[in-house]
């Protein structure tokens, strides 16, 4: 482990860290994508069915779940893969940071994900309150 009075890394070191980080973080835009998906899949899906219904819900005879139901489902899918892929990207990098003593850049994958993720709760709280 590597502390801040230890001696610089060696470049071999350095370039295997920095395309770890820049591994971690196409992994967090992979999960942003796929989360996006379906978020917009979901909210897609909800907006169709009330467009298909004339400004109102279908609501189908299924004991099941409904459309709306489903559209919730996907969206809220969509929002805890992103939350949990969120956490596992700063836990990689804290572990790297705690093994190397390597401060990171601000991630802007991070950035993204939060900005993905507030849309997709208004579009969650879209269709939990039938906007």
């Amino acid at each position: 482990m590597a502390t801040a009075t230890s001696k610089p890394l060696d470049s071999g070191t350095r370039l295997a860290i920095d395309r770890t980080q820049l591994a971690h973080e196409r992994t967090l835009m992979a999960w942003v994508r796929t989360a996006t998906s379906l978020i917009t899949f979901g909210f897609t899906l909800y907006k169709f069915f009330e467009f298909e219904a004339g400004k109102r819900i279908v609501e189908t005879n299924s004991p099941l779940i409904s459309p709306r139901h489903f559209a919730m489902l996907m969206i809220g899918t969509g929002l805890v893969a992103l939350l949990f892929s969120a956490a596992d990207h700063r836990r990689s990098l804290k572990r790297l940071h705690d093994e190397y003593g390597v401060v990171f850049p601000r991630s802007f994958s991070l950035v993204v994900a939060a900005v993905v993720s507030i849309l997709g709760l208004l579009g969650f709280a879209a269709a939990l309150f039938r906007a």
